[in-house]
């Protein structure tokens, strides 16, 4: 029998070299005969008897390692991983602020110092299959990824769903087309990682609500949501029409055109001559987009009936203000929704998602300016003379402004497929807005600049303030608020001044334009950032929502 048979040394321990300590300490010294046919004078108390077959089993198993959990390891019933040496902070997150303040507070916070609650949801013992509810989690953040909600809270609403089944050791991660989330049970098993690519978008403010709702109550104890029950409302908001018809969303647009043309001294006329090309716009647009065209050339067909209505006036000589008209249809037209959810995502850290947002408002904007100015080179060659200094001095009639202002903010809301409950809130919002703007701008005779975000930042703080009283999304309170202070007028005089070869002029103006449109973005955001200022999570530390300090470049 051999020392490997007799001992069950296996053969990987056989291949480690033994060192001095681990040789036996019964060794016969030099000098000392051995023993004889296996005879000693001196036995040890280790030896084995003599007639007992010491027999070990075949190692059946390959080589372990060191790092590999014990037997008695079970994952559902381990201790954390690691505890810092600074201790796990005490985080009181009450359910009476929305979940996402307190995603947010998790989410900014390491993996390590998270604390770890029971789960929300109790189904069953066992608990619902980590795959299933991160599939879950995608299609919800698809949802509301695809409905223009930025990627903080989207990042927010998938963490929420997946902490609320037990799922405290994910990661989210948004782009602009692609949602990932990975979950690892613990540092020693394996993570589990699931992606879902958005190749569809759409505006739909009353299935973002609904989303918003269903996150809710996953986020609160006191529900028992299911994983089954979660699927089956997604199906539904998925299978819901819209809310408006199709007819009611057109004359909706040729209202909001009609509206803002009042804003920039428009009249009767003017206004239904707005409505008509706004109309004709959005009719083209849904033809081509039903025909398969991407929407960059959705936005230059729209552009064309309103400018070429405006050129159709001057050439025939009606006394009315076209660039009123042509103003008027550019409103409806400029992609405000998506400027603001880009400057958000950069203000916020999520510079990859913000640059594609940014980059998406400006094929929209190079498609606006190409249909308005094929329109107005051909007019300008049959000698329409479209003068930009009729649309100015539109300070004269705030009443009327007020009102065009709320019949603005209402008809983007409209088209923006919101809930009929927050459609009056949003127009009044708008309306307050536009009053503020129109105090400093011609009153006070502050830059327009400034005026513009200033009034964007009130719009911001008032519709965060709505959307935490009623724990739902800031975009629907927000949005069509902003309508009245698009640059409209700032982007048809540049446009103008181009097709007049008076391209520096017409430069200057388009950066004016650019800077109000950025002047709105960051005022609404610091509106709902001043908010969260001040209305922090209870229980929350102050450096809860973590950021990076970077303030030298570097």
């Amino acid at each position: 029998m051999s020392y490997r048979e007799c001992y069950g040394v296996t053969e990987a321990e056989d291949r480690k070299p033994q060192s001095d300590e681990a040789k036996s300490a019964f060794t016969a010294p030099s000098g000392v005969e051995a023993a004889v046919d296996g005879e000693s004078s001196t036995t040890s108390e280790f030896a084995v008897p003599r007639g007992l077959d010491v027999t070990a089993p075949a190692a059946d198993e390959s080589e372990g390692s060191a790092f590999s959990p014990p037997s008695t390891y079970r994952a559902r019933e381990a201790p954390p991983a690691f505890t810092p040496p600074t201790g796990i902070p005490l985080v009181s997150l009450t359910k009476d602020v929305p979940w996402q303040d307190r995603m947010r507070t998790m989410l900014r916070m390491p993996v390590s110092e998270r604390p770890a609650p029971e789960p929300v949801q109790k189904p069953d013992d066992s608990g619902p299959a980590v795959p299933r509810v991160l599939d879950l989690t995608l299609r919800i953040g698809e949802l509301l990824l695809a409905g223009g909600e930025g990627a903080e809270d989207v990042e927010a609403a998938m963490f929420a769903v997946c902490r609320s089944y037990g799922l405290d050791r994910c990661e989210p991660t948004v782009t602009f087309t692609l949602l990932s989330i990975s979950y690892q049970p613990s540092l020693v098993d394996d993570p589990v990682t699931a992606s879902r690519t958005v190749r569809r978008r759409g505006t739909d403010y009353t299935r973002l609500a609904a989303v918003f709702r269903l996150v809710q109550d996953l986020s609160d104890p006191e529900t028992a949501l299911s994983l089954e029950d979660a699927y089956r409302r997604l199906a539904e908001m998925r299978r819901n029409r819209h809310p408006y018809p199709g007819w009611v969303l057109t004359s909706a647009s040729g209202l909001l055109a009609g509206a803002a043309s009042v804003l920039v001294g428009g009249d009767i006329i003017v206004f239904f001559a707005a409505a008509l090309g706004a109309m004709l716009g959005d009719r083209l647009a849904w033809l081509c987009a039903g025909r398969g065209l991407p929407e960059f050339y959705q936005f230059t067909v729209a552009a064309m009936p309103p400018a070429a209505i405006g050129v159709a006036l001057t050439v025939a000589n009606v006394d009315v203000k076209a660039s009123a008209v042509i103003t008027g249809g550019l409103f409806a037209l400029l992609p405000g929704r998506a400027l603001v959810a880009g400057v958000q995502d950069g203000l916020t850290g999520f510079y990859i998602t913000a640059a594609a947002r940014l980059l998406e408002v400006m094929y929209f904007f190079v498609g606006i300016v190409a249909g308005v100015l094929i329109v107005l080179y051909f007019g300008v060659k049959l000698g329409a003379q479209l003068n930009p200094d009729v649309a100015l001095g539109n300070s004269d009639r705030p009443l009327w402004q007020i009102g065009a202002s709320v019949l603005l903010s209402l008809t983007f809301a409209v088209l923006l497929q919101q809930e009929r409950s927050t459609v009056l809130l949003v127009s009044l919002n708008g309306g307050v807005a536009w009053s503020v703007y129109g105090a400093m701008r011609f009153v006070a005779e502050i830059s327009p600049v400034a005026s513009t975000a200033v009034a964007a930042g009130l719009v911001g703080l008032f519709g965060q303030l709505l959307s935490r009283y009623r724990f739902a999304s800031a975009l629907p309170y927000t949005t069509a608020a902003i309508g009245p202070l698009l640059p409209g007028s700032a982007t048809y005089f540049g446009l103008l001044a181009i097709a007049q070869n008076e391209v520096d002029k017409g430069l200057v103006s388009l950066a004016t334009a650019a800077s109000l449109a950025m002047a709105i973005a960051i005022g609404v955001n610091l509106g709902s950032e001043i908010s969260r200022l001040f209305l922090r999570v209870p229980g929350a530390s102050a450096g809860a929502r973590r950021a990076a300090k970077r303030t030298r470049g570097f």
